[in-house]
């Protein structure tokens, strides 16, 4: 098993937060070369073509997207080949002041199981002043239209991205998140990109640690927010999880799973 893909406890962190923070994903090199290029790349290629085929080879943030550990995390969460959707540099101005703006970007999405990834590359230190995306973890399994969440200000277990250069958040594209205010001078960049799958999300990480029981414990993970809505948010990772890991019968705890798949009339019938 290659040693780049996330192992079965990441996966589950993945599936039951919505998101995974990766430090040292692009050597500090390469991220100045990246950070020169982001101001002038905007646009989208290809949508809907092979990732492979569509992203560029002949820049510096082509080549980040395209080392080892880049794409096995991709393979992990996606697919080996994956479809090119979009990118983006997100700035946010030296000075920027920003009020509540909380939202999500997959209002269209209603896929059971199949998810998109985003990839945020933070190509230069962010230290917390500066304003660093933030994250509600946990909140991929609840569609909303886009900022109709506006209002919520300051959500229990709220994260944000204080990190060093290189880092990438990859996140599910249902979670809920926004941007801060940056209080530096210096003006802040998040590099976007997303991809989506061409085959089933089925066990493309490395399933050496599997059946460790820490799984149940990572998937059981209380972010604070859901407060007595718990078993219903675990209900939901738990059927991704019998998903991507192929263990159609996977339960947890109380087996909420069984009470819901027991069907009398289709047993008899």
């Amino acid at each position: 098993m290659n040693r780049h893909l996330l192992s079965a406890k990441k996966m589950a962190q993945f599936v039951a937060s919505g998101y995974l923070s990766l430090d040292g994903m692009v050597p500090k090199d390469l991220c100045i070369a990246c950070l020169k290029e982001m101001a002038d790349d905007h646009g989208y290629l290809d949508v809907g073509t092979s990732f492979e085929e569509t992203w560029p080879t002949d820049t510096a943030l082509g080549q980040a997207f395209r080392l080892p550990k880049v794409q096995e995390l991709i393979h992990s969460l996606i697919d080996p080949n994956p479809l090119y959707d979009h990118h983006s540099p997100h700035l946010t101005p030296a000075g920027q002041l920003r009020g509540p703006d909380t939202y999500q970007d997959s209002v269209i999405d209603f896929r059971e199981h199949y998810f998109d990834i985003q990839l945020s590359l933070f190509a230069a230190d962010t230290p917390d002043e500066i304003g660093g995306t933030f994250l509600i973890p946990g909140t991929h399994f609840r569609n909303v239209r886009t900022s109709e969440i506006t209002v919520y200000q300051h959500m229990r277990d709220k994260v944000w991205a204080t990190c060093p250069a290189g880092t990438i958040y990859v996140w599910n594209t249902r979670i809920w998140h926004g941007a801060r205010s940056n209080h530096t001078d210096r003006d802040h960049y998040m590099y976007k990109l997303r991809i989506n799958p061409i085959t089933p999300q089925v066990r493309h990480f490395d399933t050496s640690d599997l059946n460790d029981p820490a799984i149940g414990n990572i998937l059981n993970t209380n972010h604070g927010w859901e407060s007595n809505e718990h078993r219903y948010e675990l209900m939901q990772r738990v059927k991704l999880w019998c998903f991507v890991s192929s263990q159609p019968d996977y339960d947890l705890g109380e087996h909420f799973l069984r009470r819901i798949e027991s069907n009398p009339q289709l047993a008899a019938a």
